[in-house]
């Protein structure tokens, strides 16, 4: 099942460009959480350094152990991912809203909304290979709609719209590749380019947050549609951080607005902001240059694979990686509503990392067996 054989044959740049990616993680977090005077190592950089390192045994593990042998267990994974996701109703929220687990033992939380990403890309992979020889029937699209949007809504209800609107991406281009009824396709497809279109208008000034209200309030409630508003503090402040940073930043935990705490949730949703601050225009360049390396190895694999389950793998992890960096830096410049997208790798939280190391894992372990078959 795990053959170690299989870690010779993985693309060691990409250890090389995680690892760099880890770094700037620290620096950021070490920056925003402490004080100029404090050492480095602050109680949340030890605590995303915990984070990366279980992340690196679960990407090692994952990219020696079989990805087929998921087949086998897809359907009690997406059993334990609903009852996870229920049962974070029947407990005290944390911050007002329903995302996450405390476990109070281990001093912990975790948020089963983030490894329900990966979760749903395995199961859906599952299901489209299962049901090949009859997914054009209105049958199985039908199924399809409920594997995705049982968890869709469920963690749209938290609220974290946009945990949700990540996995909306990934069943279209999952199902694009598993060559689902084209016309359903194009129907959700258009569906979901007008939505993103009118938000995406709404934030550059070409529509009125309050003129589209009417449109809006029939589906939103005030508090949800509140978040579509493009001229929050936080959206201002982002901006400002950004613009501070000019072409080579203000230095290291030399911010002059993240580091004072005018910068909301500075090393978690906003941290790409505070990275601008500090390192500027060329080090945002240098960052984007790492995550174009991500997307360009993700799709990659999905170009040299050839097994029907592992390219249909590789193109849910694909689109979980692209989507994630650019949601979250759309946010940071004004173009999106700052919905809890994190900045893969890079932002501080512990599901996140690891759940992304498992699927950069699977991607490796796809990449490793491409001449099987």
């Amino acid at each position: 099942m795990w053959n170690h054989k299989y870690l010779l044959r993985i693309d060691y740049k990409l250890v090389f460009v995680l690892t760099l990616l880890m770094v700037i993680s620290f620096l950021v977090i070490s920056s925003m959480t402490g004080t100029k005077e404090d050492i480095f190592f602050t109680f949340f950089v030890k605590r995303q350094m915990t984070a990366f390192f279980l992340g690196w045994i679960a990407f090692f593990f994952f990219a020696g152990w079989d990805y087929r042998k998921l087949k086998e267990f897809s359907f009690l994974l997406y059993l334990v991912m609903v009852f996870f996701l229920l049962g974070i109703y029947f407990i005290e929220p944390i911050h007002k809203v329903h995302r996450w687990y405390r476990l109070p033992f281990l001093n912990v939380s975790f948020q089963p909304s983030e490894y329900t990403k990966l979760i749903i890309i395995v199961c859906l992979g599952w299901f489209l290979e299962k049901n090949r020889e009859n997914i054009l029937s209105f049958k199985s699209s039908s199924k399809i709609l409920i594997i995705s949007g049982i968890p869709f809504f469920l963690i749209l209800n938290q609220p974290d719209l946009g945990t949700a609107l990540i996995l909306y991406p990934i069943t279209l281009v999952m199902c694009y590749f598993g060559d689902i009824n084209k016309k359903l396709l194009r129907v959700f497809l258009v569906f979901g380019l007008i939505f993103f279109s009118v938000i995406f208008l709404m934030f550059i000034g070409i529509f009125s947050h309050n003129k589209m209200r009417p449109f809006f309030s029939p589906f939103f409630k005030e508090y949800q549609y509140e978040r579509l508003n493009p001229n929050t503090y936080h959206h201002k402040s982002v901006q400002i951080s950004i613009a501070i940073g000019g072409l080579v930043g203000t230095g290291w935990k030399k911010g002059e607005f993240a580091s004072k705490r005018w910068l909301p949730a500075s090393y978690t949703d906003s941290i790409f902001a505070a990275y601008a601050e500090e390192f500027g225009f060329l080090g945002i360049v240098f960052l984007l240059f790492l995550f174009y390396f991500i997307i360009h190895s993700s799709l990659k694999v999905v170009r040299v694979t050839k097994d029907y389950f592992g390219k249909l793998l590789a193109s849910g992890i694909a689109v979980y990686f692209i989507m994630h960096i650019i949601i979250n830096i759309a946010m940071m410049c004004g173009f999106l509503p700052i919905s809890g997208v994190p900045l893969i790798f890079i932002t501080y939280g512990g599901s996140s990392v690891v759940t992304a190391m498992v699927a950069m894992g699977i991607l490796q372990n796809i990449y490793a067996r491409r001449f099987m078959f």
